[in-house]
């Protein structure tokens, strides 16, 4: 699982499943955060040293859409620690709460279903971070 997390909506405005940790899978993600967001000069993307985030590729799209790099400092979790909360408190929720799964689809499936649990309070978690669902793929 990829996310891009907008901070300052406190949204996840782009996600991707995956089988494998190649660098198409986080692109994909960061396509769809883009398109959500079209940011630009003055954004920066932040994340940790995962060798698909520090792809030749990747790093080449941020600049295309001219978004400044960030990346964590080896042995700390601190500088990503929003990243590291959604990730984690997303697989205790969803992910092992909710297995066996059959299939990656069912996974995207519970993912974006995710949403309205949280908009009705079922379950409390990741810090305010909204969903695509929550809102019917508007952000706030």
């Amino acid at each position: 699982m990829a996310f891009i997390i907008d901070v300052f909506s406190r949204s996840i405005v782009g996600w991707q499943t995956s089988t494998t940790m190649h660098t198409d899978f986080v692109l994909d993600a960061l396509e769809q955060a883009i398109h959500a967001r079209q940011p630009g000069r003055g954004f920066t993307h932040h994340s940790d040293r995962g060798s698909q985030y520090l792809s030749i590729r990747y790093s080449e799209r941020l600049e295309e859409a001219d978004i400044a790099a960030s990346v964590g400092c080896k042995r700390d979790s601190h500088d990503n620690a929003l990243g590291e909360t959604v990730n984690g408190l997303y697989k205790t929720e969803v992910i092992h709460h909710r297995r066996p799964w059959r299939n990656r689809p069912s996974v995207e499936w519970a993912t974006f279903g995710v949403g309205p649990l949280v908009q009705h309070g079922a379950t409390p978690w990741i810090l305010g971070i909204y969903f695509p669902s929550r809102s019917g793929g508007k952000l706030p």
